[in-house]
């Protein structure tokens, strides 16, 4: 049986509050200007032809889904970061 180690390094405790930076400071709102172009894109009475029909048909949804799951899952990795980190800066995880 291993033993229940506990380690973070500053590096840890950075790479910790590098990727909360990240999705603060504007990924999250980044995905959302990409779902509102891409249903700009989407109407027809705003652009049509072959090429945006593939898109509404094709491209647009597939990347929708794409970004949707993204959306999740970042929420998901900001709840366990926020978790993480308040267990390692307030237990003195020894750096």
């Amino acid at each position: 049986m291993m033993a229940d180690r506990v380690l973070s390094t500053e590096e840890a405790k950075g790479a910790i509050r590098d990727i909360q930076r990240i999705i603060n400071g504007g990924l999250t709102e980044q995905l959302q200007a990409l779902d509102v172009n891409g249903k700009t894109l989407s109407d027809p009475n705003k652009w049509d032809g072959p090429l945006a029909h593939q898109f509404r048909s094709d491209t647009w949804p597939q990347t929708k889904a794409a970004l949707e799951k993204a959306k999740t899952e970042l929420e998901e990795l900001q709840q366990q970061l926020t978790k993480i980190a308040t267990n390692i800066f307030t237990a003195g995880g020894g750096s």
